[in-house]
């Protein structure tokens, strides 16, 4: 006890008694994992018995014509998810944080946008499923066909089954989206826009030249996380599609062939080349986006 009380008293060691969790943690269920995913990568995997190849599952994942259909859909995906969570949620949160309207409407309708993000996605997913269905009875069928439209066979086609797909992502996540952006918009000094209005500043004015510029870094961290999971997807199209088999593999993301080449085919030493690969392209991405939008440049001292 002497000793340990020597250590927590002390200014040397205690931040490292304090941060020893957490690196901890890292080791034991981020790094050790990923050097083991790098080794199993460079090998073959049969009944237990690892036999070493060197690159030739990366060669084979290079040459293989339905790991880069897979690759396209996540990647398309990830852009349209994108372009929809970011601009909409960004919008209604303007509207919210604005000082129209009636406030427990506002509180109402904020509470409400943030319970799918609470519903699992497995319930989730069946509850579109049947939204999509094929029948005239299904919901979206129902729509068209107030249209005078015929029914459309959704999860059939590539078109409708993304639609499906981003449908239900905008269910997700648009509420979760509404509330990071509403946080960094009340952390703006009421007195730029009090300033603004003074000097003539209408209110579109006051979003373009107040309120984006301010929430750079909620636009780039929500951003960031979007990349991320939009191309780490996986549980959603499974669930849209029953399984992890949809027609001309139109619903198969990365995360999805590497599930079906480790799991389903028990081929542990390619689906491991699969994830290094897919981290690869997500840190090449987020690293790109985050030099171009200024996050790693140093503030200039004033």
């Amino acid at each position: 006890m002497a000793v340990l009380r020597r250590l927590l008293y002390s200014q040397k060691a205690a931040p490292y008694l304090f941060i020893a969790p957490f690196v901890i943690t890292l080791l034991a269920f981020w790094l050790v994992p990923l050097a083991r995913t790098f080794m199993l990568s460079t090998q073959e995997v049969v009944f237990g018995q690892a036999a070493f190849i060197g690159l030739d599952n990366y060669q084979r994942l290079w040459e293989d014509r339905l790991f880069w259909k897979a690759m396209f859909n996540s990647a398309r995906y990830m852009v349209l998810t994108i372009a929809l969570l970011i601009p909409i949620p960004l919008v209604l949160a303007a509207a919210i944080n604005s000082k129209i309207g009636s406030e427990r409407v506002k509180a109402v309708f904020k509470a409400s946008m943030f319970v799918p993000a609470l519903t699992s996605v497995v319930v989730a997913g069946v509850i579109f499923r049947l939204m999509f269905a094929e029948s005239g009875t299904g919901l979206m069928n129902q729509i068209v066909g107030v249209f005078g439209l015929d029914p459309v066979r959704w999860l059939r086609i590539d078109t409708g089954g993304l639609i499906a797909l981003l449908a239900l992502a905008m269910w997700r996540w648009t509420g979760v989206n509404i509330l990071y952006f509403l946080a960094g918009m009340q952390a703006i000094p009421e007195e730029y826009y009090e300033a603004a209005t003074i000097d003539g500043a209408g209110k579109v004015q006051q979003f373009f030249h107040i309120t984006l510029p301010n929430l750079k870094p909620t636009i780039v961290y929500v951003t960031t996380i979007s990349i991320y999971g939009g191309l780490a997807m996986f549980l959603e199209s499974f669930m849209l599609y029953r399984g992890n088999a949809s027609p001309n593999d139109q619903g198969l993301t990365v995360i999805g062939y590497l599930y079906r080449r480790g799991i389903e085919q028990n081929d542990l030493g390619f689906a491991s080349a699969v994830g290094v690969v897919l981290l690869v392209v997500i840190m090449t991405i987020n690293l790109t986006f985050l030099t171009l939008s200024g996050t790693f440049k140093k503030e200039s001292a004033r």
